[in-house]
């Protein structure tokens, strides 16, 4: 392990190699060994690197028992002797940013609040560690965050060095350590000893800036996602673009914006409360022209009505008329729903209606003896409808 490039030089782009062997694995991939190399394999949470072998796309990198398996995309028979690799280097360096800023952050939450980090995962767009507590405050996350910059600017060495188990008494370690024999540690000096086998830049100054972007709670944990690096300009160009569009639409300056759509968004529901009594109030009339306009028997169609309008019309209804059944349709689009609802006074189950009728618009629906609702596709005239509703009841 020693011995392999990318940790004898973890800013080695290319490298001259040769081909040990040959493979396909179970899944029909192709790959080869080569006598050494820069390509990181997955593991310890940070992602393989990608790139080239003699110009052959590499797409995938793999520890399997003592090999490191290069999946190439392409023809591996053309791959022999002595070959050239050369890593995706913006995505390699990427990893190390987001993997070392993953380092500085860690160590600030515990260095200030004694909060370890359970897990860590180094994803596409954002990184995120587990920490082992159920709250956290943000002047915490403030205070961490500042503390992982603070060491970024001093621009500090990234020390790696590799020690038995009989030396780990002589360094003070974030964690356990989880591996025997040889191991290697990553050393940010007089501030963080932490065992493992990823890649990092040389000095924390390439870091460049670490940037958390929010928190979750996770079975028991808070989950911290942020972004280090190249990743923190780009969020900061994204949420820019996505801040000036918002304060153009309200034609306010972008410091404005916030206080101008909390004011819209409060005016909105003033209005959505407006609007549902008027709608309420329109339905309290409708009611009572259907029960003017009818006996016992209440029937209507509509175009265009929620169920959830049905549903508050035949309630009215029922309820200022108790000997009253009320069967209600409406077409949406290119279905078919509907309401069925009988007074407190009157015998018929509406479970009979929905049996007979959702067969004819292959739908679904439910309820119980006072009121029932369905839908379903429009395979028949609203009217029609209406009318098996009704004959359902004779």
């Amino acid at each position: 392990m020693k011995e392999l490039l990318y940790y004898q030089d973890v800013m080695l782009r290319e490298f001259d190699a040769t081909v040990i062997s040959k493979g396909t694995d179970e899944n029909g991939r192709n790959f080869i060994v080569l006598s050494n190399t820069a390509f990181y394999p997955t593991g310890g949470g940070q992602p393989h690197d990608t790139g080239t072998i003699n110009g052959i796309e590499v797409i995938d990198v793999e520890k399997v028992g003592d090999e490191i398996r290069h999946y190439i995309q392409g023809d591996v028979s053309i791959l022999n002797g002595d070959v050239q690799g050369q890593l995706n280097w913006q995505r390699r360096f990427d990893h190390m940013q987001q993997h070392a800023g993953q380092h500085l952050l860690t160590a600030a939450f515990v260095e200030l609040f004694n909060l370890p980090t359970v897990s860590f995962h180094l994803g596409s767009e954002q990184v995120t560690i587990d920490l082992a507590v159920d709250t956290i405050s943000e002047d915490q996350l403030l205070a961490a965050e500042a503390l992982a910059n603070d060491i970024i600017l001093e621009n500090r060495p990234i020390e790696t060095t590799w020690i038995t188990e009989n030396e780990l008494e002589n360094y003070t370690l974030r964690k356990d350590v989880a591996v025997t024999g040889d191991i290697r540690l990553v050393i940010i000096p007089n501030f963080d000893y932490n065992g493992c086998g990823g890649t990092h830049p040389i000095s924390t100054g390439q870091v460049s800036a670490i940037k958390i972007l929010g928190i979750e709670k996770m079975k028991g944990n808070i989950r911290v996602s942020f972004v280090c690096g190249q990743r923190v300009l780009k969020e900061l160009a994204m949420r820019k673009k996505v801040l000036a569009d918002v304060a153009r639409q309200l034609s306010v300056p972008e410091a404005e914006a916030a206080a101008a759509l909390a004011k819209i968004l409060s005016a909105q529901k003033n209005t959505e409360k407006a609007l549902a009594h008027a709608k309420d109030e329109l339905l309290q009339f409708e009611a009572k022209a259907l029960i003017s306009n009818n006996n016992h028997m209440i029937a209507a169609a509509f175009s265009n009505r929620t169920m959830q309008e049905l549903q508050k019309l035949a309630r009215i209804i029922v309820t200022e008329q108790k000997d009253a059944i009320v069967l209600l349709v409406t077409e949406n689009e290119d279905k078919l729903q509907f309401v069925a609802a009988r007074g407190a006074v009157a015998e018929r189950s509406m479970k009979d209606i929905a049996a007979k009728i959702l067969p004819l618009i292959n739908g679904k629906g439910g309820g119980n003896d006072q009121m029932v609702q369905g839908g379903g596709e429009q395979l028949i005239p609203t009217g029609e409808l209406l009318k098996a509703m009704q004959d359902a009841l004779i």
